[in-house]
């Protein structure tokens, strides 16, 4: 049985207790929301080593770090270093979005981060397809769902597969300033034009349905029509097939298989609210699997800091697991140290929703932070937060040029004498000896 299906008969499973426990839940509670559909826990029966992790409204928003090698840049080495700064930075999945020229050495690169992560992974089919291929045109449907099964069998938690693009949205698509900036939603556009037939995974969607549901592979529905531009957000092609999306929700529910939803892209800040609200109303409240959204076009470079504030809106009106977007993005396969703060700007991007939305609990971490300030206790700042290594290096080099005989119990933002906090101290023990 798929996580669905057990929750469905109102079993409550290993995977569920165990989300149950990390968010702080009754188990019966996320039994129930899995049997709506309203959270998902991907957990290939395959992946030996993977941990239960729940996406939905009702746990803390997750983030999600891609990686993977490119045609011309990085491999096997490279990105398992990578998923390791990946994972110690806090992510809570991982895709691996490898192309190559073999199937051997795709397979090895996810293979090799199968075996050394813990958080579910997910894949593209797509790419390793037209990869072996070489050809967009001349792919066989068959192909596919070949590399759909091997991909499950190997234990891949969740797949993107863009099934909701199909023929009739692709003139709306032309229309726009970028087109069609899905790497999958091009691959599947441009094969549909070239063999003049509908997109072949919606059409052979009860087979893919089969194979998912065997290894309890989670389907994360990819939307190919995102907007790469501000210009292009909200349009007539990015939610026709957001209503395809909703329906094929609708048939793996039927089926069985876990089902989130994957949304925009470039999205004006004040467009955020509406385009999650409309996914929930349409997809019947699958979980949100968002990238970003970029709220503006200008800033290649700190592009993880202008999709952070898209991503915060986002987890705060309908979101339930953030895409990182790193400062590489547009520009480059991004490095290590890319990785690492695309991973930290969308853990506060996350927190910082959870926060605005009331999640219990959220803020308790930010009240033990205001709390260790105020006693001027640095350790216990540096434990609390986000990244300790990157807050403790930052406050020794400020401590370099301090008087250490002064002590610690001030920042030199302000200096000993005209520390704030010091001053609300002493305002303090005045107010204490006043009469009342």
């Amino acid at each position: 049985m798929t996580q669905l299906e057990a929750a469905k008969k109102g079993i409550v499973t290993d995977a569920m207790m165990a989300v149950a426990k990390v968010e702080g839940l009754d188990a019966e509670a996320v039994r129930a929301a899995v049997a709506s559909g309203e959270a998902v826990i991907p957990l290939n029966i395959h992946h030996a080593n993977a941990r239960a992790v729940g996406v939905g409204r009702m746990f803390t928003t997750k983030i999600n770090a891609n990686l993977g090698r490119s045609v011309t840049h990085s491999g096997k080495g490279d990105e398992l270093e990578k998923l390791q700064v990946a994972l110690d930075a806090g992510a809570d999945f991982v895709m691996d979005l490898s192309v190559g020229s073999s199937e051997d050495e795709i397979a090895g690169i996810r293979q090799g981060m199968l075996d050394a992560s813990p958080a579910p992974l997910g894949t593209v089919p797509i790419y390793e397809t037209i990869s072996l291929l070489g050809d967009i045109p001349k792919m066989d449907p068959k192909f596919l769902i070949g590399v759909i099964r091997r991909q499950a069998e190997q234990g891949v938690d969740f797949m993107t597969l863009h099934a909701g693009l199909l023929l009739r949205h692709i003139p709306l698509a032309m229309k726009r300033k970028m087109g069609i900036v899905s790497r999958g939603g091009a691959i599947m556009a441009e094969w549909m034009m070239e063999n003049n037939a509908e997109n072949p995974l919606y059409t052979h969607w009860d087979e893919v349905m089969d194979i998912l549901a065997e290894h309890d592979v989670t389907v994360s529905l990819g939307d190919g029509l995102r907007p790469g531009c501000l210009a292009d957000a909200s349009d007539s092609a990015q939610f026709g097939e957001l209503d395809v999306l909703g329906e094929l929700v609708d048939r793996c529910r039927e089926r069985g298989v876990q089902v989130m939803v994957e949304g925009p892209g470039h999205v004006p800040f004040n467009q955020i609210q509406m385009n999650m609200e409309r996914q929930q109303k349409v997809c019947k409240k699958a979980p949100f699997y968002v990238l970003g959204p970029v709220v503006t076009d200008i800033a290649p470079g700190y592009d993880h800091i202008v999709s952070a504030i898209g991503a915060t809106a986002a987890a705060t009106y309908g979101a339930s697991l953030l895409c990182y977007v790193t400062p590489a993005e547009h520009l480059g396969l991004p490095d290590a140290e890319e990785v690492h703060q695309g991973c930290i700007a969308y853990k506060i991007a996350a927190h910082a929703g959870d926060v605005a939305r009331g999640l219990p609990g959220a803020r308790d971490r930010d009240d033990a932070m205001s709390d260790a300030r105020a006693a001027f206790d640095w350790d216990r700042q540096f434990e609390i937060c986000l990244d300790p290594k990157r807050a403790k290096e930052r406050w020794l080099r400020t401590r370099a040029f301090t008087d250490e005989a002064h002590g610690d119990d001030y920042c030199s933002m302000c200096g000993k004498q005209f520390c704030a906090v010091r001053t609300s101290r002493r305002i303090r023990e005045l107010a204490s000896r006043r009469p009342t």
